[in-house]
């Protein structure tokens, strides 16, 4: 597969040939299932499109049963910026249904398989677009990240994925989840690409009022030669697979093999970040989820009266994951355990924020996994604990929110890849990038 640098240096009839023997390929790689559909905007560069980013008269549905025959009546501003610069729109990627799950198995189309091995799963939210990008059926795609949710996927994959910090890109038209954590960003082939797509899809927009009002761009001034200060947290990795720890100290080594200087760090234990991530995330999924209710969006389901044309349609268009977030997060706001749970979620995210922010003090990049293992088989997650446990390392970083990119770096005795992330503090893309690139120059990944 060419690369997003190289795509957009082809011509007009170059990109048409393109698509046309792209689409051949993603047909002949249905079983895959990283596709809902094919729909193609504009002549530029296809890019793919997760499936909760409005695109202007495609069909957008979460990967959910609620919002079928929902059609965008406009673009997110990503879509917007995208086209702008001569990208186009390019199918719709497979999705947990509205980005809640680490597998893809949630989504109302079925489940999306791992291109690398077909028993196991993708990873999630965004393993539609992870798969597509690490199957070669896409140049790049776009995804969305509330907790690990590019991050992870890219690392299942084999590809690289990129969570901006919050307010970096616009959320307007982003099928929201939990607000003050999502993050649309870059799914690529290689760190390169990534900032060239985060250079297109960040930046100031007035539709957002979280948006950060910056429009400092990366690409003009990428240099893996920066001498960096990384952190490595060695106890914090205690609980990964041994495959992970191999390609942790691969990192390490590559790091050092590069000039870079590496320290020592302590971070709490993640368990406290698991807690505060999914009482936050549950309790504004709930408020988010309040407008499908069968009358302004989507599917409708009759009853005899308005209250039970919520209940049947909110009963048969939710899965069973989604419900069981609505009713964890009515649970944490009700009356009687607002202040024991939100609150003191709210008061954990401060204390993770801070815990960064004084390790940032003494240095540029911190290095983590992404995943405890590589990808798990399908149905090895069933249990729902077992499914948030998986996100163990990505959520700090959507609390404290932080930028953080995701690179493979080896595969293991079975061939499965195996990432880890890099994470900067707030609005330091540019390190971000710098770090990534020289990390990527040393370990020199194979796909």
């Amino acid at each position: 597969m060419i690369t997003l640098k190289e795509a957009l240096s082809l011509s007009k009839e170059e990109l048409e040939n393109f698509k046309n023997e792209l689409r051949k390929k993603i047909e002949l790689n249905k079983e895959l299932n990283a596709y809902i559909d094919v729909e193609n905007v504009g002549e530029g560069v296809p890019i793919a499109i997760k499936d909760n980013i409005q695109v202007k008269s495609w069909s957008v549905t979460s990967g959910s049963k609620i919002l079928q025959g929902y059609i965008s009546p406009y673009n997110a501003t990503v879509i917007e910026k995208l086209k702008e610069a001569g990208l186009s729109p390019f199918g719709r990627t497979n999705m947990d249904e509205f980005a809640m799950g680490s597998t893809t198995e949630s989504s109302f189309y079925g489940k999306t398989q791992n291109p690398h091995a077909n028993d196991k799963v993708p990873g999630g939210s965004s393993g539609g677009s992870a798969a597509a990008v690490g199957a070669g059926l896409a140049i790049a795609a776009l995804g969305s990240d509330t907790g690990g949710s590019i991050r992870q996927p890219a690392a299942y994959c084999g590809i690289v994925g990129m969570k901006p910090t919050y307010g970096r890109v616009s959320r307007y038209g982003l099928g929201a989840y939990a607000s003050s954590l999502d993050q649309i960003g870059p799914m690529t082939q290689n760190v390169e690409d990534a900032a060239i797509l985060y250079d297109i899809i960040s930046g100031s927009d007035e539709k957002d009022s979280t948006n950060a009002m910056k429009d400092d761009k990366v690409v003009p001034n990428l240099n893996a030669a920066r001498k960096l200060t990384i952190a490595v947290l060695p106890k914090y990795i205690e609980n990964a697979s041994d495959d992970v720890k191999a390609a942790y100290e691969k990192a390490i080594e590559a790091l050092k093999s590069q000039g870079h200087s590496i320290v020592e760090k302590e971070m709490m234990d993640a368990k406290y970040d698991i807690s505060a991530y999914y009482i936050t995330a549950t309790a504004e999924a709930t408020t988010n989820l309040g407008r499908y209710d069968g009358v302004r969006y989507g599917n409708r389901v009759e009853g005899k009266n308005l209250e039970e044309t919520y209940y049947n349609t909110r009963s048969e268009g939710f899965g069973d994951e989604v419900k069981r977030r609505i009713l964890l997060g009515n649970f944490v706001l009700s009356s009687g355990y607002y202040e024991a749970y939100y609150v003191k979620a709210q008061k954990t995210r401060h204390l993770i924020k801070d815990e960064y922010a004084k390790i940032f003090n003494d240095v540029d990049l911190i290095l983590s996994p992404v995943a405890p293992t590589v990808a798990p088989k399908f149905g090895a997650l069933a249990n729902p604990m077992d499914m948030y446990l998986s996100d163990l390392y990505t959520i700090s970083v959507n609390l404290a929110g932080l930028p953080a990119l995701s690179l493979p770096i080896m595969k293991n005795s079975e061939g499965m890849p195996l990432g880890l992330q890099l994470i900067a503090k707030a609005y330091d893309e540019q390190t971000l990038f710098d770090g990534a690139l020289s990390l990527e120059d040393a370990v020199a990944y194979k796909a």
